[in-house]
């Protein structure tokens, strides 16, 4: 696409935007009166005007019906799980079967370590990306230090080139080889949360089981973001949370991923609880572990009602939209905002960016590394109603979201950053 830097010619993308209606399904936070810039749906996504809608709903089942709503409510709590399966399903590229919203993110990557992080004398090493988010590096240390292994040894973590700030898919690959002996393990996040990289599942998985290793992905920056396809690409296991691009609320209720050629196999360790035992017997109440096909096997708890409404609140439209309506428009967005960029700063003097520039490669978001003054340029945009997200050490993450940013904003966005640099 060629872009113009002029407020006209965003105004005629925003005119032709084929989504746009979609933001007047949120509510747009204001800043100082006026809605803000807000580009960080890849931190907290934004409220969808139906979730009180849903919650309220489950509130008004609840008073009314008590305890008889697991069976009786418009949507009965005890089948709650199976409720987000077909969107869920829909995102990651999996069956029913294979997905099931469950837990917090942490907690998940926990549960499908204990089955698929099983490390013998000889193979016990975990591949992951160096300055992985800092929960999934403590999640694999911990693992680690869990089969008595010292973390330094076990872990590898994959870093970029000299003077370069993103891995480059040869060298994944490469290393996978170089380990393969040793290797139980290859999961990075599917989205780098720092840098906006999205990785080659499909390549990274085929070496993986190649080596004799299992693959696993945290797809928190990933889902809602781009399009993978978890069961096609063969990967064993992914997990994610729901309140980035998801938009399902502040601490939202996660999810998980297991492939179908794990659904039968109960030999699997796992850490086991009642809602993942066949629900034909659960409240039999009897002793004996008997999983239920699938990722449903991996439940723990009954489900949480509320964190389940405000999730099918905000599955419902993507539903409604589609990931790859979504992406149409995530790429012209972020190329817009790049190429805005670039335009201010051609040499990158005074700043660049993180972010791969082939658009296979990212997602929504671009990590715009500050050489100097960055807080001071973090705290204008702030002053200015941006709301965006600071990152150590330089580093300023904004993310033009499909579902409810505009053509305007990035523009806007991109003015007031140049205005801040003449200053």
């Amino acid at each position: 696409m060629h872009f113009e830097s002029t407020l006209a010619f965003a105004h005629k993308l925003d005119k032709a935007d084929l989504l746009k209606s979609f933001r007047s399904l949120f509510h747009i936070p204001k800043v100082k009166g006026k809605p803000a810039i807000y580009f960080t749906g890849n931190s907290l996504g934004l409220q969808p005007k139906t979730t009180k809608k849903f919650i309220t709903e489950e509130l008004r089942d609840w008073a009314a019906l008590g305890v008889e709503g697991h069976l009786h409510s418009r949507r009965p709590w005890l089948y709650y799980h199976k409720f987000t399966k077909k969107a869920l399903a829909q995102l990651v590229g999996a069956k029913p079967l294979e997905v099931v919203a469950m837990n917090q993110l942490t907690v998940n990557l926990h549960l499908m370590m204990v089955s698929f992080y099983r490390p013998t004398k000889t193979r016990f090493k975990i591949i992951t990306e160096a300055g992985a988010f800092p929960s999934d590096q403590y999640a694999f240390e911990s693992q680690a230090k869990f089969h008595n292994l010292n973390p330094d040894k076990a872990i590898i973590e994959l870093t970029p080139r000299e003077g370069e700030h993103t891995l480059r898919t040869e060298d994944i690959l490469q290393t996978i080889e170089a380990h393969a002996s040793q290797l139980a393990l290859v999961i990075l996040g599917g989205v780098q949360y720092y840098t906006g990289q999205f990785f080659n599942i499909k390549k990274i998985t085929e070496a993986a089981h190649k080596a004799g290793a299992y693959a696993g992905f945290d797809l928190a920056h990933a889902i809602g973001n781009v399009p993978v396809n978890l069961h096609r690409d063969q990967v064993d296991f992914a997990v994610w949370c729901s309140y980035k691009y998801l938009n399902s609320g502040p601490g939202g209720i996660a999810g998980a991923f297991v492939h179908e050629r794990h659904a039968h196999n109960v030999d699997l360790p796992r850490f086991s609880g009642w809602w993942g035992h066949n629900e034909k017997e659960r409240f039999q109440m009897k002793k004996g572990f008997v999983p239920m096909p699938g990722v449903d096997g991996w439940q723990l708890s009954n489900f949480p009602i509320f964190q389940g409404a405000a999730h099918l609140a905000a599955l419902e439209i993507f539903q409604e939209v589609g990931i790859k309506n979504l992406r149409k428009k995530s790429i012209a967005l972020t190329g817009y905002l790049e190429f805005l960029l670039k335009e201010i700063d051609p040499d990158e003097k005074i700043f660049t960016l993180l972010t791969p520039k082939k658009i296979n490669e990212r997602g929504c978001q671009l990590s715009i590394y500050m050489k100097t003054g960055g807080r001071k340029m973090f705290n204008t945009l702030t002053n200015h109603g941006v709301i965006a997200d600071w990152r150590e050490p330089g580093v300023i993450r904004v993310a033009p979201v499909p579902l409810y940013n505009t053509f305007e904003e990035v523009f806007r966005f991109a003015e007031i950053f140049k205005n801040a640099i003449k200053r």
